[in-house]
């Protein structure tokens, strides 16, 4: 089956070349990278295609900015059967293609673990599954997500379902790709480490390993962004349950 490895990039000149060569060193032949590009004002959109491979196919996001619009872009214009989603800046290890596709044969979602790393890849953390208590559930990923893009590869099945996001960007895509992917299908947590998470400065994901340190957001925001989740996943699980295909926000 065709795979698509799908990245937002904004400004990511520094480490995009050094990701995107982990990744193509594994996919196939017939895989395609899809980079969906926020209107950088670096060279990011110079280096990639300095690495000349048609496997990469670089695209702006001529739509709202912002981190979750700019995967959806990229989410909707990949052709692959199989979808992984990539940070700008993390690292690859090797065997995670291989392994990540053989379960999903299986599954409809995967979440791999990965080793937390500083700027340059000293590892601070061995298992991001321990630090943050990663598993599947919808309760739980409710109140304290553990569904994060850079680690996630899934079925066209489940975007299907998935797509178009929410229109409120309270609701993190990842999040909602998980929860979604949890009631439509099976997902797995696989425990060993396939990827390196880069902490820099541009990082999205804050490294905390729990709701109350996560972010310097007030709580009564971060209460207020779950309520939101929370209603537009009871609207998608009623409408599924009730037979409704095509769910729309």
């Amino acid at each position: 089956m065709k795979v698509s490895v799908c990245i937002a990039t904004y400004n990511g000149e520094k480490y995009i070349v050094e990701q995107l060569t982990s990744i193509l060193n594994q996919i196939g032949r017939d895989d395609e990278v899809i980079v969906s590009d926020d209107h950088s004002s670096d060279r990011t959109i110079e280096f990639i295609n300095s690495l000349d491979d048609y496997r990469v196919k670089v695209i702006l996001n001529n739509g709202e900015k912002g981190y979750t619009s700019n995967f959806e872009n990229a989410l909707l214009n990949s052709t692959g059967e199989i979808i992984f989603l990539s940070d700008q800046d993390d690292i690859w290890l090797p065997g995670k293609y291989e392994v990540v596709v053989k379960h999903l044969e299986k599954y409809d979602l995967v979440v791999t673990n990965s080793k937390v790393t500083d700027e340059n890849l000293n590892v601070t953390h061995h298992s991001f599954f321990a630090l943050y208590h990663s598993r599947k559930g919808i309760v739980k990923n409710l109140i304290n997500n553990t569904y994060y893009g850079s680690c996630m590869a899934f079925r066209k099945s489940v975007l299907n379902y998935a797509l178009p996001f929410p229109k409120d960007r309270k609701v993190g895509f990842d999040i909602w790709i998980g929860l979604v992917a949890e009631i439509t299908g099976k997902v797995f947590f696989l425990p060993e480490p396939y990827l390196l998470y880069r902490k820099s400065a541009a990082s999205v994901t804050v490294v905390g390993n729990n709701l109350l340190t996560r972010s310097n957001n007030p709580l009564s925001e971060k209460i207020i962004k779950r309520l939101i989740i929370m209603y537009y996943f009871s609207v998608f699980y009623v409408k599924y349950k009730f037979g409704k295909k095509e769910i729309n926000f």
